[in-house]
């Protein structure tokens, strides 16, 4: 399984990355309530946090596939790495525009809706650029 992530490395980028969304699919599908009081979020907010945690949800069960059980594990997977960059980008770009300038609705002013897709960004470029010798193939 290393050998398939060009090493340690990697490996451990991508388990990080995507046990991060693991861990943020679960907090807006199954521990909805708790998240939304942490950011002091509506109730009627619930609907539309469960459709972007089931966003969430794909990539992580796709994540596994590829790991687990996808005989050539990251070869030829760029579209799925390329996706997942632009979606974390995007996250990034509007959190940081909801939070740090528009502010409507913004009862939380907790970073965190701006670092943790940073940093998820930061690790899908990593993974990109370190795989990208066998997910363009």
């Amino acid at each position: 399984m290393i050998d398939k992530f060009n090493g340690i490395f990697y490996l451990i980028i991508f388990l990080i990355h995507f046990i991060g969304v693991g861990v943020y699919a679960y907090q807006m599908i199954i521990g909805n309530q708790k998240f939304r009081e942490k950011f002091q979020i509506d109730v009627s907010a619930a609907t539309i946090m469960r459709m972007a945690g089931a966003i969430f949800l794909g990539s992580f069960l796709m994540a596994l596939y590829i790991m687990f059980v996808r005989p050539n594990g990251v070869e030829g997977t760029w579209a799925f790495f390329n996706l997942i960059f632009i979606q974390n980008i995007c996250i990034f770009l509007v959190n940081t525009y909801s939070i740090k300038i528009d502010k409507t609705g913004v009862m939380n002013d907790s970073n965190e809706a701006i670092i943790a897709p940073l940093v998820f960004t930061i690790l899908s470029a990593i993974l990109i650029y370190g795989l990208s010798d066998k997910i363009y193939i």
